[in-house]
């Protein structure tokens, strides 16, 4: 193990800026388990998707990263609703074990789609961000994290605002308190779940048009990022969107200390002690599972 003062302190600064991403890719699948309960096992798949657009829109087509969210997010809204309406509302009222074993499938056949178009390769965007950095004293912070930790908490906040302060929000918060009593009350159940089930989809395109100046992409990325998304989620209180906002930071700093102390494959021992110990004595979430 390495312990210095500047290491921690640079260790802390990545892992909030990197927490932050964690929590919006999180978000989504917090969104739709609350909604729906379902787990969405294909969710770092539709991150994957995501990526793969951004990137050929950077490398290819020349634009600046960030503009591609004008394509990524409604894409990715588009492709999760499409799932939805196509395999996942016919079994919503389905065991669970069916449920999981469909968004397993989905989670399959992206990947290996993914492997048939674009081979395993590796690839990388190289942009003008790509190399630049603030330094704060020993404390070197690299600009496309800091605008990826931003633009996640910008995201984050007006999701918020829109489930607790539209019209449409306040049906989907009703909708997951008690699908019947918003029936009664002449809310759409299907229109909301296809609804919270596009906009679940929809953060990891914000995600990936926010991590691609400085990611990798390729057929297994979202497989890394999808069980931090499932650590976060169940750390902070299955359907908890402040709960998955606050673990989502937690884990990133665990991540990124766990790297600075601890050498090579050992570097996630941290996080996962900590998803062990949550499940053991606490395994409602820290934020006790309640939706908010």
């Amino acid at each position: 193990m390495t312990f210095s003062p500047e290491l921690i302190a640079q260790s802390i600064i990545t892992g909030i800026m990197i927490g932050g991403v964690f929590a919006l890719i999180s978000v989504g699948l917090s969104l739709i388990w609350g909604v729906m309960r379902i787990i969405n096992f294909a969710h770092g798949e539709f991150l994957m998707v995501a990526m793969y657009i951004a990137y050929f829109l950077v490398a290819r087509g020349g634009w600046d990263p960030y503009a591609t969210l004008l394509v990524t997010t409604p894409a990715l809204f588009l492709l999760g609703a499409l799932i939805f309406r196509g395999t996942i509302r016919p079994i919503l009222g389905h065991p669970s074990m069916n449920q999981i074993m469909l968004t397993v499938g989905l989670s399959l056949i992206l990947q290996n789609l993914a492997l048939v178009f674009f081979k395993a390769d590796v690839l990388t965007t190289r942009t003008e961000y790509t190399r630049m950095i603030l330094s704060i004293g020993p404390v070197i912070i690299r600009v496309p994290q800091l605008i990826a930790f931003i633009g996640s908490a910008l995201t984050a906040f007006l999701l918020y605002w829109y489930l607790q302060r539209t019209d449409t929000g306040r049906a989907i918060r009703a909708a997951a308190q008690n699908k019947q009593a918003a029936t009664l009350m002449g809310v759409d159940v299907q229109r909301i779940y296809l609804l919270a089930f596009g906009i679940g989809s929809a953060t990891l395109g914000v995600a990936a048009s926010l991590m691609i100046s400085f990611y990798y992409t390729s057929p297994t990325v979202g497989l890394f990022f999808g069980l931090i998304a499932y650590v976060v989620v169940v750390l902070g209180g299955l359907g908890n969107f402040l709960g998955t906002l606050v673990a989502g930071l937690i884990i990133g700093l665990t991540e990124s200390v766990g790297a600075a102390i601890l050498p090579g494959s050992l570097s996630r021992v941290l996080t996962f002690a900590l998803f062990i110990l949550v499940l053991l004595f606490r395994p409602q979430g820290l934020f006790g599972g309640k939706r908010a």
